[in-house]
């Protein structure tokens, strides 16, 4: 039974500092892999990982063992761009070497983090974490501070929204209302967390490379790409004016009114972006001869979902008074049925096309 051990760079140590593109399979490139790497940052805890695999690998090969080793880079944001790219090394790398078990050999929990990811295609047996001893110097509060200071991925977890709070203070000062600068202070580190908390700066990331490979394949979805972020900006802006003016006009106390003034105004250029962006993909997959599937699906659920958004907002502004003249919702309970059934049958087009597109094309 041939026994696979499995090294994860999850950040891809390999393929930024010393440009070796996984998967790396076999003793000799993987042992070479990690003297590149060592050569480019002595201080990389992926090199003892790589080692850590070697030395298991020669081992088992001692005991008379069928044995290969690979080591597997995710990508330096980590989060799901880097899942994906080891679950699709990991397909390939099974597809080809045919193991019956495997070993995981791994720095730390960040890397073990797909240890689920490997599980659900292969038998694991073992998980095996490299530890450096340091020297007792080395592993002062000073030498830990200053590392975690050049680890990207925490310094911009960390240090991104306690320069925003100095900011905003500084700003509030200049302009003689520090008094204000708590509120903002509060409020941005707030929107910071949750958008890191919802795993929102993953897709941005995801954003980010489809933007840039959509440019370099010439596709269409760049240009909509384009598009859909310039209408988001009229979107956010006009909310911005909308709720302002509700929030202005103090027919309701709290942040409520001003909050469904901001969906009722913006909601259909939000939904207006993301169909430009599902239909650009449709259009890529018809020239591309792929299936488009449950691709035909996206615009309609979209679109169903901005006319929830605007007749739930709509009609609460109605009902609070602070839009005035809307002859629509004469009759509440009649509006809110037509419009639910309205995206509800949008939404079933979308569902039934999605089951009719034929396996490649339109």
């Amino acid at each position: 039974m041939r026994t696979l051990i499995i090294c994860i760079d999850r950040d891809n140590d390999l393929g930024e500092k010393a440009g070796v593109t996984s998967p790396i399979i076999g003793r000799a490139a993987n042992l070479d892999a990690a003297i590149r790497l060592a050569s480019s940052d002595p201080e990389d805890s992926d090199i003892n990982t790589i080692f850590g695999g070697i030395n298991l690998y020669d081992k088992l090969i001692t005991e008379k063992n069928d044995v290969e080793l690979v080591s597997i880079a995710g990508d330096k944001m980590v989060g799901i761009l880097a899942d994906r790219r080891i679950s699709d090394q990991l397909d390939r790398v099974l597809e080809d070497l045919q193991p019956d078990r495997a070993i995981l050999v791994s720095d730390g929990a960040e890397d073990e983090s797909v240890l689920p990811i490997i599980q659900s295609r292969i038998k694991v047996d073992s998980v095996r974490r490299i530890i450096v001893q340091q020297h007792e110097n080395l592993e002062s509060t000073y030498y830990i501070i200053k590392q975690a200071f050049n680890n990207p991925k925490i310094s911009s977890t960390f240090f991104i929204p306690i320069g925003l709070a100095f900011m905003i203070y500084a700003i509030s000062l200049y302009f003689g209302s520090p008094e204000v600068a708590v509120i903002f202070i509060l409020g941005t580190v707030g929107v910071y967390l949750l958008f890191r908390g919802w795993g929102l700066d993953d897709a941005l990331s995801d954003f980010k490379e489809s933007m840039m490979s959509s440019l370099q394949g010439g596709k269409t979805t760049f240009v909509m790409y384009l598009a859909a972020i310039i209408l988001s900006l009229i979107g956010t802006y006009q909310g911005a004016i909308e709720s302002w003016y509700y929030y202005d006009q103090a027919v309701w106390q709290g942040v409520l009114v001003p909050l469904l003034g901001y969906v009722n105004a913006s909601i259909w250029w939000y939904v207006l972006a993301g169909v430009l962006i599902t239909t650009g993909k449709i259009i890529d997959k018809h020239f591309a001869k792929e299936k488009i599937g449950k691709n035909w699906a996206h615009p309609f659920f979209i679109i169903a979902v901005g006319i929830f958004f605007w007749a739930g907002s709509t009609y609460l502004l109605v009902l609070s008074e602070a839009m005035k003249g809307f002859p629509v919702i004469e009759n509440k309970s009649q509006f809110l049925f037509s419009t639910g059934i309205g995206a509800i049958i949008i939404a079933t087009i979308g569902a039934w096309l999605s089951t009719k597109s034929p396996k490649t094309g339109l």
